[in-house]
């Protein structure tokens, strides 16, 4: 076990710094990464803690944060949440994992993300007030995820995916793929994990929308091409920490009706700053959910509350959640989420 243990403190430390090299040296390219939605947080539980879920997250919702998270699951586990995000526009995921085994030890899930910005106006130099047109910008995430439990204590997991953007006649798609590990100290119940996200090609832009009419061309077609410069994926590098101060199995406070479990992560994108996040869940009896989350140097996104409920029965489990996020001067926006386990 010690000998996994050094082994798995090496490579964190190895891939972080790597990170922070590639990432320290893409710091010009701020805000130019493509498909940036990517970074947009998903799964309610996630939200209403701000985000710090890559050491907390369990099932297939804790994905996007944690490849490694689907490895906590004890059959099937399925998630639906909505988003009604900014400006009109509105983001859907749909999850399914599955343990492969009776020992636990290997499993699956696909996740699924669609964003769509609502309809938008196709305005030209000639028509600045719209053509009568309109169009919708469109974001698709596919992921295929495979995690495994190594220990009793170390779980790790990685996942392939497939990412599409489409902007009217113009869009762009590419391949990436996340990694993640989650590790149980036995310290005091201090649990760590970490992930690297959207790790992958520069991704460039085609379609109808990169040709441009010039009636003078010699060429046949009376369209030349526009040259569009490729760009990053917002890779990201996330590390973070848990902590069970209250519940059954805490080493700190134990009881058996309440749960008090605290997380921090340090996220650090290729195309921003380094930013914090520290989020509280409060749970009675496994049934009722309270959740608090705040983020530390994000431009936007300064703090969260959610909420929910479990039912528990013979053989399955239902859960609903709320949440609610504080986007300073761009408003607020409300996540409903529902999962279930089989």
């Amino acid at each position: 076990m010690m000998k996994i243990m050094r082994r798995y403190i090496i490579l964190i430390l190895s891939i972080s710094m790597l990170a922070s090299v590639y990432g320290g040296s893409q710091l010009k390219k701020v805000a130019t990464s493509a498909a940036n939605w990517l970074k947009l947080e998903t799964g309610t539980r996630a939200i209403g803690m701000g985000g710090a879920y890559v050491a907390m997250g369990t099932g297939i919702s804790g994905v996007p944060y944690n490849p490694a998270s689907i490895a906590f699951i004890d059959d099937k586990d399925g998630f639906f949440s909505q988003t009604q995000y900014i400006a009109d526009i509105t983001y859907n995921v749909l999850g399914f994992a599955q343990n492969m085994n009776q020992e636990g030890t290997d499993f699956i899930g696909v996740h699924i993300f669609s964003l769509n910005s609502g309809p938008m106006d196709v305005t030209t130099a000639w028509y600045p007030d719209g053509t009568g047109e309109s169009f919708d910008f469109t974001g698709l995430c596919i992921r295929a995820s495979y995690a495994r439990r190594l220990t009793d204590r170390l779980r790790i997991g990685v996942t392939g995916k497939y990412i599409r953007e489409q902007i009217y006649t113009t869009h762009m798609q590419t391949f990436a793929f996340d990694i993640g590990s989650n590790f149980n100290t036995g310290i005091y119940g201090f649990t760590f994990g970490m992930s690297i996200s959207n790790l992958g090609p520069e991704a460039k832009f085609q379609g109808e929308g990169t040709y441009v009419q010039v009636p003078d061309t010699l060429d046949v077609t009376g369209q030349l091409q526009r040259i569009t410069e490729p760009f990053p994926l917002p890779m990201t590098l996330r590390v973070g920490v848990s902590n069970n101060i209250v519940g059954p199995e805490s080493e700190l406070v134990s009881s058996d009706d309440h749960r008090l479990t605290v997380a921090v992560d340090a996220i650090n994108p290729i195309d921003y700053v380094l930013y914090g996040t520290i989020g509280m869940e409060y749970a009675w009896r496994e049934m009722l959910y309270t959740r608090v989350g705040f983020r530390m140097g994000h431009d936007t996104a300064k703090w969260s509350l959610g909420g929910g409920f479990r039912v528990n029965g013979e053989g399955y489990k239902i859960g609903l959640d709320y949440a609610y996020v504080n986007y300073d001067v761009l408003d607020f926006t409300h996540q409903f989420g529902i999962n279930f386990e089989f």
